[in-house]
């Protein structure tokens, strides 16, 4: 690339006239020269995002199957009439689907309840047995795999090439919308089913999670955000 600059010197005044403008050119391309092309997102955005294969997938659904058990066996928190603790295990189903996609999230979601209703003492509190469906934690037990399959489809929208600040938002809100969508209602309807709350009772009841909801889909988010951007092969295969 050559850059071309047009001076004028300043004439010295004649007595009485006003002194010559001094100009100056921005530079120009020279015909030929070959720009350089904008340097945005880099290579990841155009990283394969498609790969995919059976043992992977079962190695992955086992996985994240253990990570929801881990995150529900760690110390709950007791809030309002106790009725259902908060515990990580809405983190790791949302996580879930926001980096496995809706089918192997629904998979290990369901792997989950499965092997927590065969008697292994993987739910909160370390309880086990199909009688845990017959406590007020039923409806949010139900609703976790909706709720990692609907985050999958949404966070799976969002095109390889956005950036790393629009990418997390956006994860945000796929995971906050399928907690509002799945997790919230059907915890509602079984707290009224099992826990006899009035519709009032229950929604209160559950609102007590919603700050608390918040904070772990931005933790997802971020955390979504940076592993798939490091490892893009954990991405759900578009199909």
């Amino acid at each position: 690339m050559t850059n071309s600059t047009v001076r004028t010197t300043p004439t010295p005044p004649l007595d009485g006239a006003d002194p010559a403008p001094t100009t100056s050119s921005s530079p120009v391309l020279v015909k030929g020269a070959v720009q350089q092309p904008e340097t945005g997102e880099p290579h990841a955005a155009r990283r394969e995002l498609t790969a995919s294969s059976p043992g992977r997938d079962i190695a992955l659904v086992s996985t994240f199957a253990a990570l929801v058990a881990v995150c529900a066996l760690l110390p709950a928190i007791t809030v309002g009439n106790g009725l259902v603790p908060i515990t990580l295990q809405t983190f790791a189903v949302l996580l879930t689907g926001a980096v496995l996609g809706w089918r192997r999230a629904g998979l290990a979601i369901l792997l989950y309840l499965a092997v927590g209703t065969a008697g292994v003492p993987i739910f909160s509190n370390g309880r086990s047995g199909p009688g845990v469906f017959a406590g007020p934690s039923t409806g949010y037990l139900v609703a976790f795999p909706l709720a990692a399959m609907l985050a999958g489809v949404l966070v799976s929208r969002i095109r390889a090439s956005v950036t790393r600040v629009r990418r997390t938002g956006l994860t945000f809100l796929g995971c906050f919308a399928a907690s509002l969508v799945t997790i919230h209602p059907l915890g509602i309807l079984g707290l009224m089913w099992r826990a006899d709350l009035s519709f009032t009772e229950a929604v209160v009841t559950d609102a007590v999670f919603l700050p608390g909801d918040i904070v772990k889909c931005l933790a997802v988010a971020v955390v979504a955000t940076a592993v798939v951007r490091a490892f893009p092969a954990l991405s759900a295969p578009k199909r």
